[in-house]
């Protein structure tokens, strides 16, 4: 690999998701863009076309089940589950549909077909408000780029395959297929332009220990092979020719960090109590059935937060109630006594469920979505709602509405919930008539109006992502105002306060299951403003844990004070790392890169 003429120390500051520090000279990958032919055929080539398109898809199933199997060997079946989803692209009918259609009609040849629709799926999918979901348009690229490949008879070549050397791999962006069959020995960390935490990439980077750092912004435009490197998987840092102290620092930094990691796993049985005496329910977000181990492993004090919607996603059919029922009960059996709170499904009219009849929304932040989508689809809400009172017979399970826009909305839900006890009576099938009900605060509106939701609930959690953006009207995505997502916005706290005044003022408890719940120089803040609960992501929950119990209440309401007096969002935030740092020290909170998807 040749070596760039040496220049001084630059700093390339990202997004961490996945732990760990390593050092090496750099990989730059370049994708060359293949030419895609764009031709109108003739009627007698339209079988010919299709014919190929069906040849494609079957060797790209290939393809995929031979990493599949190469993964659940390495990773184990947990991790190999992440190509169920680019399988059933394969096979989704709308896409399949939507490409005959361009061959059938418009007369495209099937490379140009294919690359239209996958196109405008992928947009789609883009622009979809969570985090998880909007990933999942890198599948489809992944998964299209695969099948594209077949179609112009392309080798499947990939460079990380041909390493003579361990190195660091820059790139714009890395498919989870690529990432899935990197080879530790000689890929010691990788780092991208884009990406988040969420991203089936950064899941594979943690399964399999490397060090990763995504959303550098262009660093692999300004960056070339063969420069020395430092990578910092917990800070998001990537450091270009590091100096001899950087180099000393660092050395010590890993030390620590080995140390501190091997304090936390005491903590697992022990409460979230601060030091003067105030204990906090910490608790686990879940995506899935199976992630009742990884919350038990943790130490959480229950599940704050079971994304439903996962049960629904890529998928040909909806869940049925049997179906749902048993992996809400699952959950909540393994787990009892602790609380298991079940969020209905929080899903707009998108590609993720093909089956629905969705519509052409010009801003789908603001469109059909969440509990709107289940006020009209009532044998969609159902469904679910009946699945979740029978699993309550466990007696731990709480339900909880997203997107709550104002009191019409949660009294129409809550009066469905009675329409289904009374099914369920009448079926003589068992459920908890004590079943706790809470309603998600994640759009201005519903804070402003809390006083009147809190009469008719039990508990409230804030969703500050979506608060922030709705707030602030920031597209995180956006990156020309991607600077304007604050969540110290002092307006963002205010309302906060709000929520949480109104709520105790009804007697009711307030958790935060959003990522400011998982930001540890967020926590004391938190506190202060008086939330009774905090939700975070398993692998983080022990640096919170630990950052809660050197905490003093008294410091907590203090910074809340200063914060709900202050005009500037970056003061606040300054005072607030100011504080985690001196109750924990700076090593607990710069590794919450690692912490949070470890």
């Amino acid at each position: 690999m040749p070596e760039p003429s040496r220049v001084g120390e630059r700093v390339f500051r990202g997004i961490p998701v996945s732990g760990g520090v390593c050092r090496g000279k750099l990989l730059v990958l370049g994708k060359a863009q293949a030419q895609i032919p764009d031709r109108a055929i003739a009627e007698e080539e339209v079988a010919g076309e299709l014919q190929r398109f069906h040849d494609a898809r079957i060797r790209t199933r290939q393809q995929i089940l031979e990493v599949q199997h190469q993964v659940s060997e390495r990773t184990g079946d947990k991790d190999a589950s992440i190509f169920e989803a680019h399988l059933l692209v394969l096979e989704d009918p709308t896409l399949i549909g939507a490409v005959t259609r361009l061959i059938q009609e418009d007369k495209l040849n099937v490379e140009q077909a294919f690359r239209r629709v996958t196109e405008q799926f992928a947009a789609a999918w883009a622009a979809i408000e969570d985090e998880y979901l909007r990933e999942r348009a890198s599948d489809l690229r992944d998964i299209s780029e695969r099948v594209m490949n077949n179609l112009l008879g392309h080798a499947d070549e990939n460079a990380l395959s041909k390493l003579s050397e361990p190195c660091i791999v820059i790139a714009h962006d890395l498919a989870p297929s690529t990432t899935a069959q990197l080879d530790k020995k000689q890929v010691l960390g990788f780092a991208t332009d884009v990406g988040s935490k969420t991203s089936h990439t950064a899941i594979l980077a943690r399964s399999l220990r490397i060090p990763a750092v995504v959303g550098l912004h262009g660093a692999s435009q300004q960056l070339a092979s063969g420069y020395d490197a430092l990578l910092d998987g917990f800070t998001g840092t990537i450091v270009i020719n590091p100096s001899d102290q950087t180099l000393f620092e660092y050395g010590q930094i890993v030390r620590k960090q080995a140390d501190f990691l091997d304090s936390l796993r005491d903590l697992r049985d022990k409460p979230a109590v601060t030091c003067d005496g105030v204990e906090i329910i910490l608790s686990a977000n879940i995506e899935q059935a199976a992630d009742a181990d990884s919350v038990m492993e943790c130490g959480a004090a229950g599940v704050g937060l079971f994304r439903t919607e996962y049960l629904f996603i890529n998928r040909e059919t909806l869940p049925t109630e049997e179906e749902q029922y048993q992996a809400y009960r699952q959950v909540a059996a393994a787990l009892k006594p602790q609380p298991v709170i079940i969020r209905t499904l929080d899903l707009g009219g998108d590609k993720f469920l093909s089956h629905l009849t969705s519509p052409n929304e010009a801003n789908p932040f603001l469109g059909w979505r969440a509990i709107r989508l289940c006020l009209q689809e009532r044998d969609i809400f159902r469904a679910q709602l009946r699945a979740i009172l029978r699993a309550s017979v466990e007696g731990n399970i709480k339900l909880m509405y997203p997107m709550i826009s104002g009191l019409e909305e949660l009294l129409q839900a809550n009066a469905l919930v009675e329409e289904y006890k009374a099914e369920l009576r009448a079926e003589n099938l068992p459920f908890d008539d004590a079943l706790e009900i809470g309603a998600m605060i994640e759009i201005p509106s519903a804070a402003v109006n809390a006083d009147a939701l809190a009469k008719r609930v039990k508990f409230f959690s804030l969703g500050t992502n979506d608060l922030i953006q709705y707030s602030l009207a920031v597209d995180r995505l956006n990156e020309r105002i991607a600077h304007l997502y604050e969540p110290t916005n002092p307006a963002i706290l205010r309302l906060i306060k709000m929520t949480v005044d109104a709520a105790h003022k009804q007697g009711i408890w307030v958790g935060v299951c959003g990522e400011m719940a998982g930001d540890p120089e967020l926590t004391p803040l938190l506190l202060g403003l008086g939330v009774d609960e905090l939700s975070v992501t398993p692998g983080i929950l022990p640096q919170i844990k630990f950052l809660i119990r050197r905490t003093r209440m008294s410091e907590a309401n203090e910074l809340a004070a200063f914060a709900l007096n202050c005009e500037s969002s970056a003061e606040i935030l300054a005072r607030s790392q100011n504080l985690a740092r001196q109750v924990t020290g700076s090593l607990a909170t710069a590794s919450a890169g690692q912490s949070v998807l470890a």
